[in-house]
């Protein structure tokens, strides 16, 4: 069976050609439209999505020789994420599907990133899964594929968020996590800051935010401020996944999504987990960021268990991962 897979929840066209062997071939363009913006402009994104898919489906099919009648099955991002990018995504999958007279199988973005461990190891069922991105901060246990438990989110700023808002403080261009980490080498990690308090398994940033304005009006090198900041927030969120595992007892640990590509947080974990002895789990890099890999094989899973999707889907702008299989239900086809 082979999927092809798009992927336009942000501001990142991807798209994939994927096998049960592997990939066939990916594409993926990131849009640098949004730098000058300090951050990610929904009706831009949306236009280059619309701009760029054409292109790069030309571009995939060239690279790989691939006739694209030949897929089984068209696999999408359905939700969460920008609503405009994600119509064009869907609309683009649909059109496609309607043509080629392929089925549609519609993927969770938090799903993918879940599973985006999978594209290299197994990772034995029950798992804790912390998802860290620019959107989205949350822990869930993985019971199964399609069987999900919020544990704990955000309830304020996502991380990746706040790394961008800090990092503008300091003069860092977004998207700021690369830049801070490569700051961060350069300053003194132990300034004394306060850790987020926050009860339970959820997670808060925005006190964090407000402390380092503090920092930076007080005159604070650039350097110590994001090397600090960047430790912090390492700490805290292992606090989070440690209070996880004793209260689950689950030692599995993957950690994903595009904040999980930091090398300070990969180095971290990676020493406590051999210090605790935990199982960890951290994709490479180039599938911790948002890409079409991560759709096609959950694609490929839910195909497998029988989903098939109405074409009277549509794009939804969040719906809980934990509800999203009784969401699909309504839209199952035949």
């Amino acid at each position: 069976m082979i999927t092809l897979a798009v992927e336009t929840s942000c501001d990142e066209t991807a798209l994939c050609l994927y096998s049960e062997e592997g990939i066939v071939g990916e594409v993926l363009l990131s849009q640098e439209i949004h730098s000058q913006y300090g951050g990610v402009v929904p009706e831009l994104s949306a236009r280059e999505h619309t701009k760029n898919l054409p292109i790069l489906l030309d571009l995939l099919l060239k690279r790989t020789n691939f006739n694209l009648k030949d897929i089984d099955f068209i696999s999408f991002t359905l939700t969460p994420g920008l609503i405009l990018s994600l119509v064009v995504g869907v609309s683009f999958a649909k059109a496609l599907a309607y043509t080629l007279k392929k089925p549609l199988v519609p993927v969770h973005h938090i799903e993918g990133h879940i599973f985006s461990v999978f594209l290299e190891e197994e990772v034995e069922f029950p798992f804790l899964s912390l998802v860290i991105s620019g959107g989205h901060t949350e822990i869930y246990k993985v019971l199964d594929f399609g069987n999900y438990e919020l544990l704990g989110q955000t309830l304020d700023d996502a991380v990746g968020e706040c790394f961008d808002k800090v990092g503008r403080l300091f003069g860092i261009p977004y998207p700021a996590g690369p830049k801070i980490e490569e700051v961060a080498k350069r300053g003194n990690p132990n300034l004394k800051v306060p850790k987020p308090r926050v009860k339970g398994l959820n997670f808060s940033f925005s006190g964090l935010k407000t402390y380092f304005k503090k920092l930076k009006e007080e005159g604070v090198s650039k350097e110590d401020a994001l090397a600090s900041f960047q430790r912090v927030v390492v700490e805290f969120l292992y606090e989070k996944v440690e209070r996880a595992m004793e209260l689950t007892k689950i030692r599995r640990v993957c950690l994903v999504g595009g904040v999980s590509a930091n090398s300070y947080l990969r180095e971290f974990f990676l020493r406590k987990s051999k210090e605790e002895g935990f199982e960890l789990f951290i994709p490479s890099r180039k599938y911790s960021t948002d890409n079409a890999v991560m759709i096609a094989i959950c694609g490929l899973e839910r195909f497998r268990r029988g989903y098939r999707a109405s074409y009277l889907i549509n794009a939804v702008p969040n719906v809980p991962l934990p509800e999203f299989e009784e969401f699909l239900k309504k839209f199952k086809s035949g």
